[in-house]
């Protein structure tokens, strides 16, 4: 077993909640949930490989492909629908060269679409990582995606 992933279960041994906890580490640690992890675990824990993969593919945190630096939320809720979501999320489509779900080949970013980020009044709001962007534009949205390709 990889001695990473010995420590994570070391970590969580005997608490409750542990698989999900287990499962939450290695997202943190690794980037996303790689299936030769996943089936360590299953031997460790004595968790069937089937259940794991039907946590990881119901909690949104997880993912069972490797994710960008960076996560570009574009919000599709009703307000943001209505101020032109849509056209935003064309244009950061554009500018990464990803649909939403995909990662950038560089993987600096992963694009992805939420319901409600909870900011109705910026509409059309877009999020990058935890920062919040409201009042968006195609052209300023060019600029926030800038400004993250400039810390690299």
């Amino acid at each position: 077993m990889d001695d990473k992933l010995e420590k994570i279960i070391e970590q969580h041994q005997g608490k409750p909640g542990m698989v999900i906890s287990v499962l939450e580490t290695i997202q943190e640690d690794y980037g996303y949930l790689p299936q030769e992890i996943l089936e360590q675990v299953t031997e460790t824990l004595e968790v069937p490989l089937a259940q794991l993969f039907s946590m990881a593919t119901f909690y949104s945190t997880f993912s069972l492909t490797p994710r960008g630096k960076h996560t570009v939320y574009t919000c599709l809720g009703t307000a943001c629908h209505v101020r032109g979501g849509a056209r935003i999320l064309k244009e950061l489509s554009k500018q990464l060269g990803v649909k939403p779900g995909e990662t950038t080949e560089d993987k600096q970013f992963t694009m992805e679409t939420v319901r409600c980020i909870g900011c109705c009044s910026l509409a059309p709001v877009v999020k990058v990582d935890e920062d919040v962007y409201g009042y968006n534009t195609a052209d300023k949205v060019r600029g926030i995606l800038d400004n993250y390709k400039e810390q690299e």
